[in-house]
């Protein structure tokens, strides 16, 4: 099984020299960095669309969390289908197939606004996901690969930092263009044949929104396609569906598939509810796009701390540094559950400074070691990124019955179980 395929070939027993690459594709990266940031900034636009969605529909905030939940569920749908789909066409093309399928995802929004069914904009969500995981496949590996082994962790979260570019600045523009809303009235005071008319005419800023991203979606596709067949020495492995899941048994690997699933519910948890959170009264008190416009801040502050932790990482304890940011994540949250004003809204922005390295150092800490079986681990932990669908929809059922302050208990709990991920595996594999 893999979902992210590897560019090392079981017929090559040779492992790559440290200071050597296994793929010959100069300025490569600067291209693995722009898939970075376009579905980095994509899946961050949930965090726009979902309380204008809560509105539109009338939702509990477990419905509105059906928004990620359809949109996360994809990598465990898509994913190894996804995988040998890619290993069979290559990782060029099979960008080109993500960024088209993404493509289609955000043309769906027109018939989603038009039919005023909350159903068809899932489904609209689950496309576009569908694309973001194929891109997602191509440039987390290869990443990994275009240099040397022994700076693996700190190029990845370099990476990353560009995916944190994309969530940081698409949330901004899509507050500015989804929320800013000049309806007079809600649609909890509306019904019938009125009530479709404005979940139709809201939702147009968000059809505008994304048929802008369709635009720039097939440009991006129509670039690559150019540079297709530039990747020179791509060759990957054949492995079955056991022999991937046997690497569970390793309880190294295990422990970090885990936390990745913990790792991004618990930040999407966080992200899709972070705008209804200001907006109370005990907190900032915020009117929905003042709100949005905050949430680039929490994915702001995992953007400076990816490009801080690039280069804490060739100096710390991967490890350590894990547990550190952490720790910090559950204190910012404790703080601000227990707290009001802008003490509590401001600690919860800041717990995605502590988000910054987590996802990369949990997934080099969690393949470390792995040789020829690199592209099965790599596709278990692309499966586990489902969390991101189970996670927040738990958040939303708890925050339903007890608060969205005191629901944040549960992503707090996920950052425990990380810590200890971050202590276990604090020596090389």
């Amino acid at each position: 099984m893999a979902i992210a395929p590897s560019v090392s070939s079981s017929t090559d027993p040779n492992p790559v020299e440290d200071g050597g690459s296994p793929v010959d594709a100069p300025g490569l990266n600067y291209f693995v960095f722009a898939l970075f940031f376009i579905f980095g900034g994509i899946t961050s636009l949930n965090d726009v669309i979902i309380p204008k969605l809560k509105e539109l529909f009338t939702l509990s905030f477990f419905e509105a969390s059906l928004v990620q939940f359809c949109f996360f569920i994809a990598y465990a749908v898509v994913g190894i289908p996804g995988a040998r789909f890619v290993k069979r066409i290559g990782y060029m093309r099979g960008a080109v197939a993500g960024l088209l399928t993404m493509m289609v995802g955000c043309l769906l929004f027109i018939p989603a606004s038009q039919s005023a069914v909350f159903g068809v904009f899932l489904f609209a969500y689950f496309i576009l996901a569908t694309g973001v995981v194929l891109v997602q496949i191509v440039a987390n590996p290869l990443i990994s690969v275009l240099g040397p082994p022994r700076t693996a962790h700190s190029r990845l979260t370099f990476a990353q930092a560009f995916n944190s570019l994309g969530t940081t600045i698409f949330p901004y523009v899509g507050a500015i263009l989804i929320l800013g809303s000049l309806a007079t009235v809600t649609a909890a005071q509306l019904s019938g044949a009125e009530l479709a008319a404005y979940r139709t005419a809201e939702s147009q800023a968000i059809v505008k929104g994304y048929l802008g991203l369709a635009a720039a979606l097939a440009v991006v596709a129509g670039v690559v396609w150019m540079f297709r067949n530039r990747l020179k020495g791509e060759r990957h492995e054949t492995t079955t569906l056991a022999e991937g899941l046997a690497l569970l048994r390793r309880p190294r690997f295990g422990y970090g598939a885990a936390c990745i699933f913990l790792y991004v519910g618990a930040e999407v948890a966080i992200g899709s509810f972070i705008v209804n959170y200001l907006m109370q009264a005990n907190v900032l008190a915020l009117p929905e796009q003042e709100a949005g416009k905050l949430i680039s801040i929490y994915w702001g502050g995992a953007l400076i701390g990816r490009f801080i932790g690039s280069g804490l990482l060739r100096m710390v304890s991967p490890g350590l540094l894990l547990a550190t940011v952490c720790a910090g994540a559950i204190t910012l949250i404790a703080i601000s559950a227990n707290s009001t004003g802008a003490l509590a809204g401001y600690t919860l922005l800041a717990v995605g400074l502590m988000n910054s390295i987590m996802f990369p150092t949990i997934f080099t800490l969690a393949c470390e070691k792995l040789g020829p079986r690199a592209a099965d681990g790599s596709g278990i932990i692309n499966v586990a990124i489902a969390g991101g669908a189970i996670v927040p929809a738990i958040y939303g059922a708890l925050a339903d019955n007890v608060g969205l302050a005191a629901a944040l208990t549960l992503p707090a709990l996920c950052y425990a179980i990380i810590l200890g991920f971050g202590i276990f595996a604090r020596r090389p594999a």
